[in-house]
């Protein structure tokens, strides 16, 4: 019908172009002698009014109008690029409608299925609407050019025969350009009315597999807790021929189909992936060369490293493997099975030197009894035989949860998980050897993957926090020597406190690859979502249980970066350090407080709190400052001001009213001074900007130091004066860039009283004080004199 309609005003815009004077000139005659003079004077009219100018703009004009409108018919770069996604969402149906066909119908696959599926339909409607969107498009444009029958100028151009002769070559210019833009937007609306068609088809194709596949998962999902065999003993041995019959390199070739289509939907993802940790393995790469090219590489064994010294590619890959093992839930199930069986043998590399002859034996024995299942799994139909391989590798598996795996225990970094994983993998397995023995077998299979799953994932994840704790370390220690501190920092209390915030994370990574195998996180997900997105009202005020925990969450995360970004700039809390980078731990104190600050506001907006109830809620904290937070909002406002106005930074030596030490660290409400006896003073940040303070260290770390000194003998005051100078600068302690100065106090026969003034680092005063004594002393000794000091 559209097609029809455009056609029709086309024909009638063309005749309304060329053939109008025509139709006038034959039917003139017809009428009455009255006629004729009146359509005459019109006509006189209408050409006193009008000049040649008026009709070449008229002309203009209409070419103008025709070459827009045959620019804008043509199909720009998005047109093309949807074009490309049709033609790629055709290929990604027929491919998944091909695999639907033949494939193992698990659950696994099913899920795969119905979500690849939902996202071609999204995809279609998408299309769709873009379709639909450009035949608007040719519409308005249409309009454009049937407009140009408003323009008197040009119609009376066109009634007129004369002036159309005058005007013949422009004219058939104009009607070049009108054939060219007629056929050009013919052409692109059938394309665009064929696209529209096909996606109309396959809307209906998606539409249709989503009900076949949901079918399938409905009738899994009822029978899973039915009994879908008979027991194990009355089977029968038909069963067992049947199976016999099976040709399993057809389930094989079926299995990669699925899997490769899998590889080719999820590209984009395990490209990036995969460009990811080539980015963390050159980064890792660059920091072990400079500290090879330096020669710090061999004081890397004394941090304990097991995977980071076996080179960059392997550690690398089990990061990556863990990651997709978590980020590909419903991938089918020959992939999962595939990338897990990778993992592990990545694992075995790594294990292999580190770990004993029985633990090495006890793991490739659970490797074995993993491949076994996995074959079993993808390729055997269920018949006598697989379910007795079932549950004789249940049996094996029961006896390994209660004998052989502590073997494991010991080998591993987190060793708490494990007992749980132990007891999950004993529980599944006799679960699965239950239901396999009185019929329902697809819950049994299901119960003995997860089980094997759950205990090879959880030394996975042990392996995946033992790298990632180390590349933090290499990270600190590499900073730390390009800051010149080659020094050794307490590496362990650091990792403890590391490893906490990502054992939170591996575990929520371990639930989630339990649940997606026992089917049942899908479900949990679902009923989580509707438990947070639940709106609850209190008075006029309406929240959500989700929004509260992202609150909490975002400023837990928030506080738990401002904690741990000195660690990515090689801080470590070291207070014996002299070359403390200053500058480096102002920059530091900003982006703690960027990041609070931007926490906090993020944990607002996130929140969903209307602006006004939080206006509210800042007027009550105003009358809370007003009546007792004072000194709160004071300390936290003096701490900014101590940020950026810096008359004290992390390291200066200070004294304060009664106290003097080295300032520690600095937050926004407190600084912490270590003093010269090993306490630690906490003071208000108020109480620093409301007193005098003195800071040694304000300008540099150097202090003058004095020594009084006596000497006796047979010498003159320029010979005492050359060897104290010479003295002096054979020590390193002393700074022999700033003069030291010699002070006479008293001068006898053979007696002379002197002060001696000299600079050297505030952080070792009394140890280049003592040493400077015995240095004095010995030289005086050697040329006879004698020295008291």
């Amino acid at each position: 019908m559209i097609q029809k309609r455009n056609y029709i005003y086309l024909l009638a815009l063309t005749a309304v172009f060329f053939y109008a004077p025509l139709a006038y000139s034959q039917t003139a005659p017809v009428k009455t002698e009255a006629a004729p003079a009146k359509t005459e004077n019109r006509s006189k009219l209408f050409q006193e009014t009008a000049t040649d100018s008026d009709y070449l703009m008229a002309i203009e004009k209409a070419g103008e109008v025709l070459e827009s409108a045959h620019n804008d018919t043509e199909f720009d770069a998005n047109s093309h690029h949807l074009f490309g996604e049709i033609k790629r969402t055709q290929s990604k149906l027929d491919l998944i409608l091909l695999s639907i066909k033949g494939a193992n119908p698990n659950v696994r696959n099913q899920q795969m299925y119905r979500i690849v599926l939902k996202e071609i339909e999204q995809e279609l409607d998408e299309q769709n609407t873009a379709i639909n969107s450009r035949n608007l498009a040719l519409e308005k444009i249409k309009d454009r050019v049937i407009d140009l029958r408003k323009d008197k100028t040009l119609m009376g151009l066109l009634t007129d025969t004369i002036k159309r002769k005058q005007f013949k070559k422009e004219f058939a210019n104009l009607k070049d350009r009108y054939l060219s833009t007629d056929s050009l937007m013919t052409k692109n609306q059938g394309i665009l009315n064929n696209n529209k068609r096909l996606t109309v088809e396959r809307k209906i194709a998606v539409s249709n597999a989503l009900i076949a596949v949901d079918n399938k998962l409905e009738q899994s999902g009822i029978s899973i807790l039915k009994r879908e065999y008979p027991v194990l003993w009355s089977t029968s041995d038909s069963t067992a021929k049947k199976i016999e019959g099976q040709n399993i390199k057809a389930k094989i070739v079926i299995e990669q189909s699925v899997a490769s289509y899998y590889l080719s939907y999820k590209a984009g993802a395990l490209i990036s992936l995969l460009l990811l940790m080539g980015i963390l393995g050159w980064y890792i790469a660059r920091n072990l060369k400079y500290l090879k090219n330096n020669g710090h590489a061999k004081n890397l064994s004394q941090f304990n490293f097991k995977y980071l010294n076996k080179g960059v590619i392997i550690p690398v890959a089990v990061i990556a493997l863990n990651i997709a093992v978590v980020s590909n839930l419903y991938a089918p199930a020959m992939f999962i099975e595939l990338v897990q069986l990778c993992l592990l043998g990545l694992l075995t590399f790594l294990f292999r030197k580190d770990w004993s002859s029985v633990a090495i034996r006890n793991w490739m024995f659970l490797l074995v009894l993993f491949f076994i299942l996995c074959f079993l799994d993808l390729f055997i139909a269920v018949g006598f035989i697989q379910r007795c391989a079932f549950i004789v590798i249940n049996i094996l598996g029961i006896r390994y949860g209660f004998v052989q795996i502590k073997t494991l225990k010991d080998q591993l970094y987190i060793k708490g998980f494990f007992k749980w994983a132990t007891i999950i993998f004993i529980g599944l397995n006799v679960l699965a050897l239950l239901n396999n023995v009185f019929g329902r077998v697809s819950l049994a299979n299901m119960l003995s993957l997860t089980a094997f799953i759950s205990l090879t994932q959880i030394v996975a994840l042990s392996v995946f926090l033992k790298i990632i704790l180390e590349i933090i370390l290499l990270q600190i220690y590499t900073t730390r020597v390009k800051r010149g501190i080659e020094k050794i920092f307490d590496f362990e209390s650091l990792s403890d406190t590391l490893k906490k915030p990502f054992i939170i994370v591996i575990s929520y990574m371990w639930i989630v690859v339990i649940a997606a195998n026992l089917n049942i996180w899908e479900s949990l997900r679902d009923g989580l979502n509707a438990l947070l997105s639940h709106p609850n009202t209190i008075g006029s005020i309406t929240f959500t249980l989700g929004n509260i925990v992202l609150f909490f969450i975002i400023i837990w995360l928030a506080h738990l970066l401002q904690n741990y970004v000195a660690y990515f700039f090689g801080e470590v809390d070291d207070e014996n350090e002299e070359n403390i980078n200053k500058r480096q731990h102002s920059k530091l104190l900003i982006t703690r407080l960027v990041v609070l600050i931007s926490g906090y506001l993020l944990a607002v907006a996130a929140s969903g709190m209307p602006l006004d109830k939080l206006s509210i809620l800042l007027g009550a904290l105003g009358v809370g400052v007003g009546l007792g937070l004072q000194s709160v909002v004071n300390n936290f406002v003096s701490g900014i001001i101590l940020i950026f106005d810096k008359p004290i930074q992390i390291g200066d030596v200070i004294n304060i009213a009664s106290e003097s030490g080295r300032v520690k660290s600095m937050g926004l409400r407190t600084t912490k001074i270590n003093s010269a006896n090993g306490a630690e003073i906490i003071i208000p940040n108020g109480n620093l900007l409301s007193q005098n303070i003195t800071n040694w260290t304000y300008t540099d770390n150097f202090k003058l130091v004095e020594i009084a000194a006596e000497v006796s003998g047979e010498i003159m005051p320029e010979e005492i004066n050359a060897l104290i100078l010479e003295s002096l600068e054979s020590m390193d302690l002393v700074n022999n860039a700033k003069p030291p100065h010699i002070y006479y106090t008293a001068i006898a026969d053979g007696k002379f009283k002197l002060q001696i003034k000299f600079w050297c680092s505030i952080y070792r005063t009394e140890e280049t004080i003592s040493s400077a004594r015995q240095v004095l002393y010995s030289n005086f000794k050697a040329k006879g004199l004698a020295l008291s000091t």
